[in-house]
């Protein structure tokens, strides 16, 4: 009997990185700043930094995690590792593939706004023959998949320093000293809510360690890319933010289907460039998530912890062929059925919870001295502990809200 076909390991530190920060930008900047500004008003810039910051401890958290288990069933995986229970690793599996398929089809809902400057047709056959064709790009092969991801990645950089640019001179709808001035109190409430929006852009560096089985050794190189994506996505987002607040009043910036073109357009250049380049970066969140999605359901089912059908890889492409059609139908049904705001706000709480499991598990693992190669990145205990309280308060906030 012949061994089963194993995942393609190839990726190396700038591809990763690239992904990383693809499926953080293309799933938050291009579609949310919107909502985002609707919700903290003045404050966005602030709300994406605090949710920047919050992300960035369960970054950490997930950086030594990684490089102790490297393996794709990712959170799953570092669940059964800290109280080695079947039921709680299958619990946040499942958790994490739902997100993954709620995120996914968040961005095929914004893919339709951006759409609409260019074509008419309906939503519900945009959305239907963008998620065929990138669940076909994901079945192509990890290479193509991942080279695919990168090359989109820096479109969607230069389009955002395309719209930090146009917007330095743009006429201004708020002063610098406004948008740099602390929050007053009584704007504490959406500033949370938009954090706890925010948050949802922030997600893609769990989507990284589902790769790990793929990456060229993992243990180094995929804490640094999720350090170098979470870093870079961060000071663009808040750069964007503050410059989206300053080009355009909160009102119109939170009405707007395509809010970056809105931007570009109030600074007098046309919406026809960053619309296409805001495409790419939809396009882009999207097959992202569906490669996270089906990774983590292979790596669920090699552990037994989902069925064994999902274990399957073709041998020609070295993808899992059953788990990526399953991930790319789930994800048309729920982007028919749910709206944007609804479908980012689903993502962000259950990733909150996620993440606080795998917070709490790293500080199980330090509780228990659990030893580990020398070549593994660690951080101090404190890190998992304030990743742990940031995203129960977070969560708290959300519920009150």
């Amino acid at each position: 009997m012949s061994a089963p076909v194993q995942l393609q390991r190839s990726l190396s530190l700038p591809v990763i990185s690239f992904y990383g920060i693809g499926t953080i930008i293309g799933a938050g900047i291009y579609v949310l700043i919107g909502k985002v500004g609707g919700a903290a008003g003045m404050a966005m810039p602030y709300a994406f930094l605090l949710a920047g910051v919050i992300a960035a401890f369960t970054a950490l958290s997930y950086a030594e995690l990684s490089s102790r288990f490297p393996v794709s069933a990712g959170s799953a995986a570092y669940i059964w590792k800290a109280w080695n229970r079947a039921w709680p690793a299958q619990v946040v599996g499942a958790l994490v593939a739902i997100t993954g398929i709620v995120s996914a089809a968040t961005i095929a809902n914004g893919f339709t706004g951006y759409l609409a400057l260019f074509v008419q047709i309906p939503d519900a056959l945009a959305i239907t023959l963008l998620i065929a064709l990138l669940t076909l790009i994901a079945l192509w092969g990890i290479n193509e998949s991942a080279m695919t991801v990168m090359l989109v990645t820096l479109i969607e950089i230069g389009g955002l320093l395309f719209v930090i640019y146009t917007s330095l001179d743009a006429p201004s709808a708020n002063s610098w000293t406004a948008i740099a001035a602390p929050p007053h109190w009584d704007a504490l409430p959406g500033l949370i809510v938009g954090s706890f929006l925010a948050f949802y852009a922030f997600i893609g560096f769990e989507d990284m360690v589902n790769t790990a089985e793929e990456v060229k050794n993992p243990r180094k190189v995929l804490p640094r890319a999720i350090l170098i994506a979470i870093g870079v996505s961060t000071l663009l987002y808040v750069t964007v933010a503050a410059l989206a607040v300053r080009t355009l009043p909160v009102e119109e910036l939170a009405q707007s289907e395509a809010p970056l073109a809105s931007i570009v357009t109030n600074a007098g250049y046309s919406a026809a460039l960053i619309g296409v380049i805001s495409l790419f970066a939809v396009v882009n969140g999207a097959l992202v998530q569906i490669i996270m999605a089906s990774r983590l359901l292979y790596g669920m089912a090699v552990k037994g912890m989902a069925p064994q059908v999902l274990a399957r890889v073709n041998g020609k492409t070295r993808t899992p062929v059953p788990a990526t059609l399953l991930i790319g139908a789930l994800i048309l049904v729920f982007a028919l059925w749910l709206p944007l705001a609804t479908l980012a706000k689903l993502t962000s709480f259950i990733m909150l919870l996620v993440f606080s499991l795998v917070n709490a598990a790293l500080l199980t693992i330090k509780w228990r001295r659990q030893p580990c190669p020398p070549e593994v990145m660690t951080f101090p205990v404190w890190v998992p502990l304030a990743g742990l309280l940031c995203c129960l308060t977070l969560m708290a906030f959300a519920l009150s809200a």
